[in-house]
């Protein structure tokens, strides 16, 4: 919530400080005098009258320096705000501006009645005061423990901590308690006195906090293949640090699995529930892409639950999407059937990176079912600039003559893609080598379709020419 305009917080006080100083001024400028000659009637009712005028004349002052004093504490705290870049905690500003009106009251009352003997006042309370503290020895308790946190600031509000059993964000520190908002949007008081006594488990707001996530694999999953696989699969997550590599590692060698680790940090540790969540979605995601296989138990329920595997297609199903393809319209019935016997299906979770820019590779794709966003880079940031549905393709040029990847594509929902690989083509080249003038044409007449769209010039390279003597090269077919 925002606060109040800086001139409005401190203009109210101020106002009402000259609203009692002016009554001030009333009290004494028609306060009456005693004539010459009075009697002693009347000296007594003057007496009566001048410590009757002391007594409204310090509540007076006493509303001019409350009011004033709350007008220094905003400004003070507002400087303090500009300077720090963050509010002040509560318990400052009610300890300012209690030393100030405590010292307020106390130069007023020296002022109003210099004989008042402080010492003999203090004393004589003596008694009251030992009531007091030990009526008040909790809350006196809280006080100082909130003094003490304070001064060592072992936290900050918007810091995420664990006290006890409470787990949360850390919304203001009073003088007597830390006041929490739990994940569940829940809000708790902890006491100080109880806060200074438990071991706290800080997060720090500005913080690299990190996050472990566990999982298994089956015995005869290679180590190295789970390890990569899983690292890229979640480094793109929203909310994990990009510039921390998540590390992945055996943690135990159990009795019917080889049980992993994943190490990785977060941009925002408050939201580090719905990260673990899809942490581990991605993790289910790369296993059914890799082949890679869960232990037993948790095998058995994913899979009778699910029923999702890469691949799961008949080849007569695959041979019908890649048909309706134009970039393979020269191949006939057979040679179709040849590349969706060697086409991989992959299965990616929505917003999955699938290909990156810049990246070398040797294959191209299909959208099988699903949708995905294809994004360039725009002064440092993605930008759309096409979604592809089911039957469209993209990555061409990689499998066609090993072109880097010019764009990244991203899984815009769940996403079944089919991967057409180096090998795929070589070996349908390898049996009817009129294949590669066929392609090479269709390839040429669609990047000149896209380059008329985009009035962009065509180079020697991709003239009809050009560019089967780069598909010949690149399948060293000369």
């Amino acid at each position: 919530m925002s606060r109040p305009p800086l001139k409005k917080q401190v203009a109210l006080p101020l106002a009402f400080a000259a609203m009692f100083g002016l009554a001030l001024y009333v009290l004494y400028k028609f306060a009456p005098t005693l004539p010459p000659g009075a009697n002693e009637e009347q000296r007594m009712g003057q007496t009566a009258y001048h410590l009757t005028q002391s007594l409204v004349s310090v509540a007076l002052w006493m509303s001019v320096a409350l009011a004033v004093v709350r007008a220094l504490n905003e400004f003070v705290f507002f400087l303090f705000r500009k300077r720090k870049g963050y509010e002040a905690p509560s318990l400052m500003r009610d300890l300012f501006s209690l030393v100030c009106t405590v010292s307020a009251l106390a130069l007023i009352l020296w002022l109003h009645f210099p004989n008042l003997s402080f010492g003999a006042l203090l004393s004589g309370s003596a008694l009251l005061g030992v009531i007091l503290g030990l009526a008040l020895q909790d809350t006196l308790g809280n006080l100082f423990s909130g003094i003490s946190l304070h001064a060592d600031k072992p936290f900050q509000v918007g810091d995420v901590i664990t006290v006890g059993k409470f787990t949360g964000v850390v919304m203001a520190i009073t003088w007597r308690a830390v006041k929490i908002k739990t994940f569940q949007n829940h809000i708790v008081l902890v006491s100080n006195s109880i806060v200074a006594k438990e071991s706290i488990e800080v997060c720090p707001r500005d913080n690299q906090n990190a996050r472990i996530v566990f999982f298994s694999a089956a015995y005869n999953d290679s180590p190295v293949k789970v390890i990569h696989a899983v690292r890229e699969a979640i480094r793109e997550c929203e909310n994990v640090l990009r510039y921390m590599t998540p590390i992945v590692r055996i943690r135990n060698l159990g009795e019917s699995s080889v049980d992993y680790e994943v190490k990785y940090w977060l941009s925002d540790y408050a939201r580090y529930n719905d990260t673990d969540a899809l942490v581990r979605q991605r993790i289910w995601y790369a296993f059914q892409r890799n082949k890679l296989t869960f232990a037993f138990p948790t095998r058995t329920i994913f899979m009778e639950h699910y029923g999702l595997r890469d691949g799961d297609h008949d080849a007569e199903t695959l041979a019908e999407r890649l048909s309706a393809v134009d970039i393979f319209a020269p191949l006939n019935s057979d040679e179709l059937s040849a590349l969706a016997l060697d086409a991989k299906g992959h299965v990616f979770a929505p917003g999955e990176l699938i290909i990156r820019a810049g990246d070398n590779g040797s294959s191209m794709f299909v959208v099988h079912r699903g949708s995905v966003d294809v994004r360039v880079d725009s002064n440092g940031t993605q930008r759309t600039i096409k979604r592809l549905s089911e039957g469209d393709f993209f990555g061409e040029m990689a499998l066609f003559t090993g072109e880097p990847r010019t764009a990244s594509v991203f899984a815009a929902e769940e996403t079944e893609v089919l991967e057409i690989g180096h090998d795929a083509m070589k070996n349908l080249f390898a049996t009817n080598p009129e294949l590669v003038e066929s392609l090479s044409h269709t390839i040429q007449e669609r990047r000149a379709g896209l380059a008329a769209n985009a009035s962009a010039t065509v180079s020697e390279d991709d003239t009809p020419a050009g560019l089967l003597s780069k598909i010949k090269r690149f399948f060293r077919l000369d």
